[in-house]
Parts: structure tokens; sequence; C-alpha cells
């Protein structure tokens, strides 16, 4: 029995292929994705290895606000040179050194743009030479005006040796200097991770940097020969006390692994969705094969019932041909993902100046991908096996036809599954407190298994439908014939195109609303004309400075100026962002705001503001007090005085400047709305502002219009990559319609021989084969987009409950463009079957058996 399911499976080389390239893509994304993840997560552990190989131990001080996501944060409280001198007195340490080194010094370019950096921008003072840092020009800083820069920095900013460079730093605006020298890592590298380093003389760097003189940011602690690094962190821990944070070099190496590690699981998470969703499209294509295989193989089965083979026999058949193509389709699909995973993570790697850890074999991508191209594989095989099994002995003595079952039981089950999506959606859209995004997002995917079982119900009238617009034509009517013959079969083959259809459309029509509600507040609730702001591509966000807020105050032809900043606090017991307004009245005549309790229009040092909306769900009323931790250290216990009227514009906490002054990491503006006034030209004030800030490389001066547009601009990134991610699924999905029109075409050998000989034409038959490529794909496009439009549209209606979100808007022209895409992919899908079917030998066709 396994000689004879082997030479079956040999024989019919091209049903092997296609079986297993479905395996091979959906294998293929899963084993990139977690490949990807693997090396890059290599890559930094190597290089953190590498940064903190020379460092015994460590100290900072302990942040009072954790970083967004939780852990441990940047810490912005200084330490002294009194630190210093008590670290060098403990018990096993050699010596102890103050250094300043923290991220917040952007290097301005010779184009008088910021120098882009792959993992941040760090400034520091230069500590000399050392088993870390070598100098390969110029010497170290001695004056004040004078820095050394990373080979990095230098290479990308075409600088050398005794050009001047502009730096902007935490405290300071736009300043220039001298390049005194250049530095490279050990190992000859010009960065570690593709950061920007600007190094200062000792005191300019805590100027700079930390905003006072004789401060630092850490304590790097040598060991004494012989103390092990662990013994002089606890002696170091036990003499300073609470309120600092000691670390040897392996405990900052797996740490700062950990962190990355976990935003690489998220990365990953993502990844997975979209190959999962390739995955259940595969599950279409590899069922649809395995049944067409059986139909087809009803005579060959037969007589094996008939010469003895049991239908346990049976059923192991067709199941051993499913884990061959499993095992064949899964070990490629994991060999092309390790391509693609290591390709991708060596890109990363290069584009952000590091080393990438090369080629590996993680354990588990190799598990999963086996365990899911072979279980994928079995399962789908297993109904077609079963089926295969009932085969009775007798049909070997005549042409049996495949008949179809009725489709009671499938829509019964379709019926309830959508009922179940559609009660979870209906309750999460009524509101359900926290779990209301949860009872949509789980009815959703109800709703698309639902509509998936319904398919072959839908398929009698839709496809009708959509085969009449053929159906002036010969060729057209048996092709519409052709396509609706067989429900179950070109449901399943339509499931595949609409999974991927549905789900582009949904997130597209999420979108599509979320640009429309931005437009719509910039329009209601925005009273600005013009908006100055930066992009902000590190931690370190684009700033604007004291005297170019003067400036554009003193303007003209600005009438109103509200300037506003931001920053992570430990607040109400967790963390929270809060904003601040440089000036409250302004910012209340800017963004309308309306106070619903108390006042708004300004805030006085320990009072804050709230929104309506923030203020219900944590409960908060006027004369409530907290203790608010701010990143820069210290306390500050803050009251409700104002409560506004939520809008688009504002949102959440608001304190005082004098508070966000004394205690934010970046204090000064990083956003101001403009007012212009009565008479004046928008262009014309655009070009005033623009002169004030043309000192400023990091932010730039745009009209509302041009500020909606930015914003929108990142949906529409997000939705292309979304797009290109779905495109394996899409693949998967024409593959199947191709494999079951070759298929099909190969079961009705004789039927198309007989056409052919009753005067079918070559032409009309590679016409018919055709316009039932089109039918199917356009069905399942179809489909996708309504079951797509109504999913969005519920998520839409979700979010406005939750998040205040904006109307329903349909993306029109998505859905037009994935119509006449589906009309042109199914022409492309059709070409392979409809020439196979146009070849085929008119007397050999009609003899085949």
């Amino acid at each position: 029995m396994l000689r004879a399911t082997l030479k079956s499976l040999l024989a019919r080389k091209l049903r092997l292929v296609l079986s297993a390239l479905a395996v091979v893509l959906s294998v293929m994304f899963i084993a990139s994705s977690l490949v990807l993840t693997d090396t890059l997560g290599r890559t930094f552990d190597n290089i953190f290895a590498d940064i903190y190989t020379n460092t015994d131990v460590q100290v900072t001080t302990k942040a009072d606000v954790e970083a967004q996501g939780g852990g441990p944060a940047q810490s912005l409280k200084p330490l002294t040179a009194a630190d210093v001198e008590k670290v060098a007195d403990v018990d096993g340490v050699r010596s102890a050194k103050g250094q300043v080194f923290l991220t917040g010094a952007r290097a301005v370019g010779k184009n008088g743009k910021i120098v882009a950096s792959g993992s941040g921008q760090f400034g520091g003072n230069w500590g000399g030479e050392d088993e870390l840092t070598k100098l390969i020009a110029g010497k170290a800083p001695a004056a004040d005006d004078e820095v050394v820069i990373n080979n990095g920095l230098a290479l990308t900013g075409r600088f050398a040796v005794g050009d001047p460079i502009d730096v902007i730093t935490r405290t300071q605006p736009r300043k220039t200097f001298k390049i005194s020298g250049i530095m490279q890592y050990s190992g000859g590298r010009d960065s570690m991770a593709g950061e920007t380093a600007v190094l200062f003389t000792e005191g300019t760097a805590q100027e700079l940097m930390l905003g006072q003189k004789g401060a630092f940011n850490l304590i790097d602690v040598r060991s004494d020969s012989g103390v092990s690094d662990a013994k002089v962190r606890d002696n170091v821990k036990a003499a300073l006390g609470d309120g600092y944070v000691v670390q040897t070099g392996e405990d900052l190496s797996e740490e700062s692994s950990k962190q990355l590690r976990d935003l690489l699981a998220y990365v990953n998470y993502f990844l997975l969705g979209f190959g999962t969703v390739a995955l259940l499209v595969g599950i279409f294509l590899i069922l649809n094969t395995f049944s067409i295989i059986v139909s087809q193989r009803t005579q060959e089965l037969a007589l094996l019932r008939a010469m003895g083979a049991g239908r346990g026999q049976v059923i192991q058949s067709v199941l051993i041909e499913a884990l061959i193509i499993g095992v064949v389709g899964s070990l490629i699909g994991f060999l092309v993902g390790l391509g693609f995973g290591t390709l991708g993570a060596s890109f990363f790697a290069s584009s952000a100046d590091m080393e990438s850890a090369g080629v590996g074999f993680p354990l588990t991508a190799i598990i999963v991908s086996f365990t899911v191209g072979i279980l994928v594989t079995m399962i789908s095989a297993v109904v077609p096996a079963i089926k295969a099994a009932r085969v009775a002995p007798i049909a070997a003595m005549r042409d049996a036809a495949s008949t179809d079952r009725p489709l009671t039981g499938i829509t019964i089950a379709g019926g309830v599954v959508t009922a179940l999506g559609g009660g979870s959606l209906a309750w999460g859209l009524a509101g359900a407190g926290d779990a209301t995004l949860l009872l949509v997002f789980g009815g959703v995917l109800l709703i698309i298994i639902g509509v998936t079982l319904l398919a072959p119900l839908l398929s009698k009238p839709l496809v009708g439908a959509l085969g009449s617009i053929f159906s002036w034509t010969i060729p057209g009517k048996l092709g519409k014939r052709n396509s609706a013959r067989n429900p179950r079969r070109t449901a399943i083959t339509a499931g595949a195109v609409m999974i991927g259809i549905a789900i582009i459309t949904m997130i597209s029509t999420v979108f599509t609303s979320l640009s429309t509600a931005i437009d719509e507040s910039v329009q209601q609730d925005l009273q600005a004309d013009l908006v100055v702001m930066g992009q902000q591509t590190s931690d370190v966000p684009p700033t604007i400075q004291p005297d170019e807020l003067r400036g554009m105050k003193a303007l003209p032809q600005v009438q109103t100026v509200a300037a506003f900043t931001y920053d992570a606090v430990q607040f109400d017991g967790k963390q929270d962002f809060v904003a601040a307004f440089e000036d409250m009245a302004a910012a209340s005549t800017v963004l309308k705001l309306q106070a619903a309790e108390g006042r708004v229009d300004r805030i006085g040092s320990g009072e804050f503001v709230v929104d309506e909306k923030t203020a219900k769900d944590r409960k908060y009323k006027l004369g409530d007090s907290f203790t608010m931790a701010f990143s820069k250290g210290g306390t500050k216990t803050v009251t409700l005085v104002g409560i506004f009227k939520t809008n688009a514009g504002s949102s959440g906490v608001t304190i005082s400047d004098t508070d966000a002054q004394a205690g934010f990491a970046f204090p000064q503006p990083i956003q101001a709305f403009l007012k212009v006034n009565s008479g004046v030209k928008v262009e014309d004030a655009k070009a005033a502002v623009a002169g004030v800030l043309k000192n400023n490389p990091e932010v730039d001066v745009l009209t509302t219009k041009e500020y909606a547009g930015n914003s929108k601009a990142f949906l529409d990134a997000i939705l292309i990559v979304v797009q290109i991610l779905l495109t394996a699924a899409l693949a998967i999905s024409v593959l199947g319609v191709i494999n079951t029109l070759l298929l099909s075409v190969i079961e009705r050998t004789r039927e198309l021989g007989m056409l052919r000989a009753i005067g079918l034409r070559r032409g009309q038959t590679w016409l018919m084969v055709t316009i039932e490529s089109v039918v199917i794909t356009v069905f399942g496009t179809v489909l996708g987009l309504a079951v797509g439009a109504g999913l969005g549209s519920a998520i839409v209606t979700a979010l406005k409950r939750v998040v205040g979100f904006g109307a329903v808007t349909m993306p029109w022209g998505t859905m037009v463009f994935y119509l006449f895409g589906a009309v042109l992919v199914g022409l492309v899908a059709g070409i392979i079957p409809a020439i196979r079917a146009a070849r085929l030998n008119v007397l050999n066709a009609i003899a085949y058996e």
C-alpha cells in the first residue's frame, strides 16, 4: 500500500508541486519572522556584550518615572562629586570615575539638517582613550568649544578634524563647536549600533547635557584585582543605600538585551499575525487540493478497495501523501524563510551600521515551522481521507461521478458561528467596559469564519449573477456553469481570496475613517492657521527654543501662539503622559478649550486641569490632589482646578508651565499652534515664522492642511506595510485558483475533449476556463469587500465609544481598485489552466480514464 501511494504521488508531479507550494509559502512567512527576530536578538546581544565588556560596575540614580511600557528608565537625577568619592572609598573598588553620557546631543549636518541616527544621538564628556575608545585622528578636546565625535558621525555628516559642527543639546540651543578629534570603538567600529556621539570637555558636557556643573549621570567603577564584580556591586549598594542603581557589566548587558528582545517579541507577534493569515489561506488551498485529488482518484481508490484494501488503509494512503507533502513543504519553507529572515536582519543591521550576528538555526523556528506545516497539511487532508475511505469497490467497475454532499450541515454551522460573532460584536458595540475591544475583535474573527462556512450557500446566487455578465457568448455560458457546478469547491477557492481582501478592506476602512477624523478635528477643534513642529525619530523630541518662541510672538503677522510640551510622569500611582502649555490662555483660545467645571484658562504651580472623558474614566473631581513624580527627579502635589469639554485637540492631564520647567526632561516647547492676525495671508505669515526658525533644523512651520497631511502620511505608510505583508496570503489565494482550475481541467479532460469534438475551438476553450477563473476570483473579492467593509465599520463604531473615534468613512477608491484587480488576477490565474485545456489532444482526451 505504501509503494502504491508513493507511485501515485510521483506520477502526478504537477499536483505534488502545487500542493507543496502552498505549504512552502505558509511556512516561509512564519519561519522568516522567527529567524528575523532571533537574528536581531543575537545581534543586539553581541552589541551590548561588547559595550559592557570593559565595565566592571556602574552606578546611576534610580529613576522616579518608569520607561514607557514599564521597566527602568534613563534617570536624569544627577550624581555629585561627593557620590563619586563615597563610591571610591568602598572596599574592593580600585577606582571610581564620574561620567556624563546620555541621549540628547543632536548634530547638525552640513546640509543644515539633523544628522540621522540609527539608535540614538548621544552626548557626554571625553574621558580619554581606554579599552573601548581610541582616537583615530586629531586630539582630545582641550577648550570648551572643542569636541570629539565618533567616526560614524564623521562619515555620515562628512566631517573632518578642524571642521566646525553645530550641536543642539538638552539644555542649550544650537551652538557651534570645533572638531578636535575623531574616535572609533574597539575592533575598528565606527559606532556600536548606528548611534552618533558628541563628546565635550567635562564641564561643558555637565552644563549642556545635565544643566549644572559638577554633575554626572553615571559612575564607572573598576574592581580591585581578585575581587569579583558581583561582590563590589553588593558593597557599593550597601554603602549608597536606596535611590541608586548599582549593576555589573553583565547585569547591564542582560538588562539592555532583555528590553530589546521584549520589543522584538511585539514585532514577532505582528509578523506572525500576518503569517497566521497566510497559513489560514493555505489551509483552504490544501483542503481543496486533496478534495479534488480524492475525487479524481475515485476509480483508483475503488480498485484498491476491490483488491482487498481496507478503509483504514485508504485513509492511511491519503494521510501518508499529506505527510510527505507536509514534510517536503515545511523543509523548503523553512529554508526559504531562513534565507529571507537572515537577509532581512542583515539589511537592518547594515542600515543601522551594526554587525549582524549571521546565520543561525533557532530551535523555535525549526520546531514551529515543521509542526505547523505538517499539522496543517495533515488536518487539511483528514476530511478528504475519510471521503476516500467511503468509496465503494463497485465504483471501480463504472465511471463513477463524484456527487456533492448536501450543504445543510455546513450552512447550519456557518449560521451558528456567524450568529455568535454577530452577538459578540453587538455586545461590544453596545459598550462592555474594558472588554469592548476584545468582544469586537472576537466577533470579527467569528464572523470571518462563519461567512467562510456560508460561502458555498452564497456562491449559488452570487456566482450565477457574476457569471451572467459573461453569458453573452457560448464560452461565457460554459464558464458560468462550470464555476457554479460545485459550490463547495468554488466557495473554498474563493474563500481563500475572501480572507485576504476582507482583512485589507477592514483595516483600510479603519484607517480611512481615522484620516477623516483627523481632518475634522483640525477643522473643528483647532482655531489655528499654522503649526510649528518636527518629526520625532528617537527618544529626544525636536524642540522650539525660548528665543524662537519670543520671536514668533513678536511678529506683526501673528495674533496668538500656543506652545506646549509633554513628558512621562508617575501620577496617581501609575505612569502617565502629561502636557504643559507655555500660555494656557492662548491654548484655551486656539484649541477651543471650554470649561465644564472650574477654570481652564490659567494654571498655577501645583495645579492641573483635565478633559471630561479622562475625569469621568478616572473618577476625578474638582479639588482632588495627587502626587506627581517627574523625570528630572522630585515630586509635586498637584490639585485639580478645572475640567474642560473633551475635544480631539487636547485630552488628558495638563499641568502648569512652571512645574514642567522644573521637572520635565525636555521643558522646551515641542510644538506650537499659531493664529494669524485678521487680514494677513497665511503664506505670508508662514514665511515670517520660517524666518524666525531658520537656525533651528529640528522644526518646520506647516499650514493646518499640511499638518493634517503629515498626520495621515503615517497611517498611509502603515497601510502600505500591511498590504505588503498580506501579499503572501493573496499569493497563496491566487495559487489556489490556479491549482483548483488545473486539477479541474484534469478532472474534466474527457468532457473538454467532447466539447472540442463537437466544435468548441481552442480560443473558446481558453476563454471558457479564463472566465471561470475570473468569476471565482471576483466572487471571493466581492465577498471579502462586503465582509471587510462591514467589520471595519463595526470596529470604527466600537473605537468611537472607547476613544472618541470619528464617523465611518468607506475606502471606496481602495475597494474599486481591488475589484478591478480581481478581474486582472483572475485573468492571470486562468492563463496556465486555460493553456493546458486548449492544448488537449481531442482523441486522447475522449479516451482519457
